[in-house]
């Protein structure tokens, strides 16, 4: 169940937090020995705190959607009582870990039951999720293949049924990816709606947003994650309305910038197939849609400079012989990071100031800009990329995330179907910041006229290979 339909259950007694949890945790002891999603898991932990949301929901207390709901974490963001390693052995174990960061803290005054904290790359620095700790993380949709990532224990998790939806980490794509790559949603909202604690590495790039089952449920989790922390000098103020109003308004109307490449992509086929039939879906419900032209250059230099300064910084106070353990691409990021001048960082953060210029004119014109979340299916885990690309280059392969994390704008993947294999593929839309409401009413739009969920569509994936074996 997503997490609104858990609370709607939980409202009727058909279901419990206990019993939600305990299947939560038969899914993680089934399924995560092949999957490797999880650093952590605190069944008694989760227990204890469901049995209080349990005694809530019983006392008609409950402190709203969220209350009962298992929910992971990324192992990127601190968690009271529980380790933080960030995938590095440069973390030390003993801690101690006293507080929590932001969105945890609001997950727990929701009465969230956080069972457990998800893999992640090294201090979260590529698209795909293995690290010197942890290990390789793989895709509940065929375990041979990556998660994506960084946030990809998140997205393995959320898929595979180990917690119904997660917070992940966001600087190029970290949520979305993952999020395409398994067929669930991955919202990265405008860059200071979810407060960040302490400040990342990536500065201006860094966001954090939920991973989960629909387009509801990331704005329900929206609501809870998206409330301002004194720790945030940047926090955007309090908000006044749930994400959750005018959801369902639909799209009727609304004017949509197609670009199927930002002008400088290249798409696997099937991906492309499958994006303009969805843009084609947006059309049928009422969307005027129109595809565009380029609106701006690659800005991948500009990026991989700033990402590469955020890699030197986390890695700054280590000397040489702590680095012999660490992900040998991350040391290559940082190495670079150490090379760039103070000018051409701050030519990097004009190019990000051009970038939102221009697409602030563009959204004068349209309400949303649509694309592929990524333009290929996920590939072999344990690699860095789906070419012969360095690992340091990571972002080459996933050139349609990381401009929106330069502009700070929402940005909303929501899975679009599947290739003949059988691998999932994400459809991207893009607002004006500060609009995450029509980003996620476009796509809630999309996802309930086409009833497609990561349950009902791996079902139907393994039904059909089961027919095509016979």
């Amino acid at each position: 169940m997503s997490a609104a339909e858990l609370a709607q259950a939980y409202e009727r007694r058909d279901v419990s937090p206990v019993e939600a949890t305990r299947e939560a945790l038969a899914a993680i002891e089934e399924r995560d020995a092949e999957l490797n999603a999880f650093v952590l898991v605190d069944a008694d932990s989760a227990l204890r705190a469901a049995a209080e949301s349990e005694a809530r929901w019983s006392a008609g207390t409950q402190l709203g959607w969220a209350d009962g709901v298992p929910t992971t974490v990324k192992d990127l963001e601190r968690t009271r009582g529980w380790p933080t390693l960030r995938g590095s052995w440069l973390a030390d174990e003993s801690g101690p870990w006293t507080e929590d960061s932001p969105s945890v803290a609001r997950l727990r005054e929701a009465g969230a039951v956080l069972v457990g904290k998800t893999t992640t790359p090294e201090f979260g620095w590529k698209g795909t999720t293995d690290s010197p700790r942890f290990g390789v993380t793989r895709n509940p949709w065929d375990p041979a293949l990556t998660p994506g990532g960084s946030s990809g224990g998140s997205s393995a998790a959320v898929a595979a049924g180990m917690g119904t939806w997660s917070v992940g980490t966001d600087g190029g794509g970290s949520v979305r990816l993952p999020a395409a790559f398994t067929g669930t949603v991955g919202f990265k909202p405008t860059g200071d709606l979810v407060s960040t604690y302490p400040p990342g590495s990536n500065g201006p790039l860094s966001h954090r947003g939920p991973i989960t089952l629909s387009v509801l449920d990331a704005a329900v989790l929206l609501d809870v994650i998206g409330r301002p922390d004194p720790r945030d000098w940047a926090a955007a103020p309090a908000r006044d309305r749930s994400f959750v109003v005018g959801i369902d308004a639909g799209v009727s109307g609304l004017r949509v910038g197609y670009s199927p490449d930002l002008g400088y992509g290249r798409n696997d086929p099937e991906v492309a197939s499958l994006v303009a039939a969805a843009v084609g879906v947006l059309a049928e419900l009422g969307a005027r849609v129109t595809e565009v032209e380029p609106i701006f250059d690659d800005p991948v230099e500009a990026f991989q400079t700033l990402w590469w300064s955020g890699a030197a910084r986390s890695l700054g106070s280590y000397g040489p012989e702590r680095l012999e353990r660490v992900d040998p691409g991350l040391v290559e990021c940082a190495e670079r990071g150490r090379a760039v001048s103070a000018v051409e960082y701050l030519d990097a953060m004009a190019v990000c100031a051009d970038l939102g210029l221009r697409m602030g004119r563009f959204h004068e014109s349209y309400d949303v800009l649509v694309t592929p979340t990524v333009p290929t299916v996920a590939f072999e885990a344990g690699r860095s990329g789906p070419g012969t690309e360095p690992p340091h280059l990571w972002a080459s392969w996933t050139p349609y995330t990381y401009p929106f994390n330069m502009t700070r704008q929402p940005a909303l993947s929501v899975p679009c179907g599947v290739t003949r294999s059988g691998l999932p593929v994400g459809l991207q839309l893009v607002g004006a910041r500060h609009r995450d409401g029509l980003v996620l009413r476009a796509g809630r739009a999309y996802e309930r006229h086409t009833g497609w969920s990561p349950v009902t569509e791996a079902s139907r994936t393994r039904d059909t290979k089961r027919g095509q074996s016979r």
